[in-house]
């Protein structure tokens, strides 16, 4: 593997600073070469996943901050977010019942099943309050 391209961003942990994710994150993604439903489908992932730490680990405390990583080589691209806040207990995640979702017209409760459907590969750890959530795309 060639030198990765890498590129990092610090933002407080607010919904303000959603748009300027998905552009941060198509921006750099539409430069390496990847396809409009590519893009598209890690800016969902990393809209679930960046709500998701704002919600949970920092309990919309929109001081705190998460970092956001973006890694290229030749044919993928890795996102990574970092925040200090509550873990995730993957251990305890049951992949939700799409079709009773829908009949009770309940939202939310599908951002980890959404990333990992959108993305090749994801993965998650959490230790001394440092919480990792790294993501892969292929390019092909």
């Amino acid at each position: 593997m060639d030198k990765a391209t890498t590129y990092q961003k610090r933002v407080n942990a607010s919904t303000q600073n959603l748009s300027a994710i998905r552009n941060f994150v198509s921006e750099h993604a539409k430069e390496q070469g990847f396809s409009a439903q590519k893009v598209a489908d890690i800016q969902l992932a990393v809209d679930e996943a960046y709500t998701n730490i704002i919600k949970h680990a920092y309990n919309n405390d929109s001081e705190q901050v998460v970092i956001i990583n973006l890694e290229f080589d030749d044919d993928k691209m890795i996102v990574t977010l970092t925040d200090h806040g509550i873990g995730f207990d993957v251990e305890k995640y049951k992949k939700p019942n799409l079709q009773k979702q829908i009949e009770r017209k309940k939202g939310g409760g599908m951002g980890v099943y959404l990333m990992r459907k959108l993305m090749d590969e994801v993965t998650y750890h959490a230790k001394n309050r440092k919480n990792v959530l790294r993501m892969c795309k292929n390019k092909n």
